[in-house]
Order: structure tokens, then sequence, then C-alpha cells
């Protein structure tokens, strides 16, 4: 698909790896929606999310690749915020071509420690809010006989990992709803893929992974960071946001390649 002047939607598109991929896909020439939270309000595992201040600053950023960008407030959990999300988008820049369902969440905790409650703020936005926003976008897509669905998982929905039994539940779901989605949607001519990242220096891991998987970060948290997943990584570097946008770059261009999980790990994770 030429992406010049297609309109993509990324959710959780304000920082991190969904601006990443905004960034990615405006230079492509695409016209993109960044759609957040618009509140600084905390998740359970206690870091912050993205505040008004930061998806104006997104969007701007956005503009000087010299497309067209719009912020989008919506909660991913509410149906009446992703539908309310796609008529704004729809009626602002035209039909969405592309979605990516970025916005996700994490938590941590032995399983005997986990709450209900941590268990289902992660299910509801890293699950449900993939596949509301599916549901949303889907039937003007299967009109056009034209999209791209991209959600992000992680290599942690290939693999499971110790005190993080929630998370890495919701990834593989996320890969299993997409395998799903990819047979429904495929006969309409649209793709249904999934990017696995594997280690990005976002508050994911800054603030809340690297603390326990290092006895001291020290003064330096970005340092010890770079060094912690040199150690990791075959290929020497931790991954970027540019990273994961080159990967839905790809796959929102590609025409014969539907319901896989691309990882973009450095090798971290080879399958």
């Amino acid at each position: 698909m030429d992406l010049r002047d297609k309109v993509a939607v990324v959710t959780g598109g304000a920082r991190g790896i969904g601006l990443g991929m905004a960034h990615a896909l405006a230079r492509q020439g695409v016209h993109v929606a960044v759609a957040d939270l618009y509140t600084p309000s905390q998740g359970t595992a206690g870091y912050a999310f993205a505040a008004e201040r930061d998806v104006m600053q997104a969007v701007e950023g956005l503009k000087a690749h010299g497309g067209r960008a719009i912020g989008v407030p919506a909660d991913v959990t509410d149906m009446s915020q992703v539908e309310a999300m796609v008529a704004t988008v729809t009626q602002q820049l035209g039909p969405i071509d592309i979605l990516c369902n970025n916005a996700g969440v994490i938590d941590t905790g032995l399983v005997v420690e986990t709450t209900e409650a941590q268990w289902d703020a992660i299910m509801n936005v890293n699950v449900k809010g993939v596949f509301l926003g599916c549901k949303a976008v889907l039937p003007g897509m299967i009109e056009r006989r034209q999209g791209r669905i991209i959600n992000t998982a992680s290599i942690a929905g290939k693999r499971g990992n110790a005190r993080l039994s929630a998370y890495c539940a919701s990834k593989f779901a996320v890969v299993g709803f997409t395998q799903s989605l990819a047979h429904e949607a495929a006969p309409h001519k649209i793709t249904v893929n999934a990017v696995c990242p594997g280690i990005l220096g976002t508050a994911m891991w800054l603030d809340i992974l690297l603390p326990q998987r290092v006895e001291q970060v020290g003064e330096d948290r970005d340092d010890a960071f770079r060094k912690y997943a040199e150690t990791l990584m075959p290929l020497g570097r931790p991954q970027t946001p540019d990273d994961i946008g080159q990967a839905v770059v790809y796959l929102a261009q590609t025409d014969n390649v539907t319901g896989i999980a691309l990882n973009v790990a450095g090798g971290l994770v080879m399958h």
C-alpha cells in the first residue's frame, strides 16, 4: 500500500513507542492522529501517563514532516470514547487506513501478590483496548476493502517471565487475537499484524522493570539501562522507538503479509 496521504491512528501515541510509530508513518506522508488519555494520572504500577502537553508537543513535531496531525483524547477501554475517536479522526483527517493499537500498561508481581485490580487494569488496556479499536475501525475498512491494523504485542507475548504473569498473558492474548482477526479480515483485503518490541528505554523499563533487574541502578539510570540491554542483545544494543516505527512502516506498506507477530528485539527472541 502506498502510504502517502493515508490516515493513521496511533493509540498511546504521545510518547515512547507510539511516538516512534507516529513519526515513522509521518515521514512516509501519512496524516497521523495521536490518541492518548490527556491525563498525567498514574497507573497501578506508579508511572505517569501522557498529559495533554505531551500530546500537543507530539502533534507539532509530526506536522514538521509536512503532513497533517491532530490529537484525540481517548480511553481505549471505553467503547463510546473509541467510537468518538474514530468519528473525530474521520471528520478531521479522513477515513482511517491504518490503526496502530499501541496503548498499553504494565505492572509486576508474583501471581500470589497480584491483585484482581492489577490483573483487570492490564487486561482492559492491553487486550480489551485492542479489541475495541479493531471493532471500531473495521466497518469502514471493510466497506473500502482496504486497511492495515498493527497491534503492539511484545517479546513478552512470545516467552513468559517471572513477576510478569498478567502482562505476559495480555501480550500472548494480543498475538492470538491478531492471528484470528487476520483470518477474518483477509477476504476484505485488510491485513492484521502485531509488532513485538524488545527492550526500550521507555517509562515501563526505566521506572518499573529496570530497578527489579539490577541490584543498584546508580545515579545514571540511562547508562545502567544501556549496559543491561547490551548484555542481553545479540545485536548489542537496546531497541529504540524508531526501530519499532520502521517495522510498523513495513507492515503498513506490505500487501501480502498478515497474521504475523514481528519481533523487533535485537535477536533476544528469535521465534
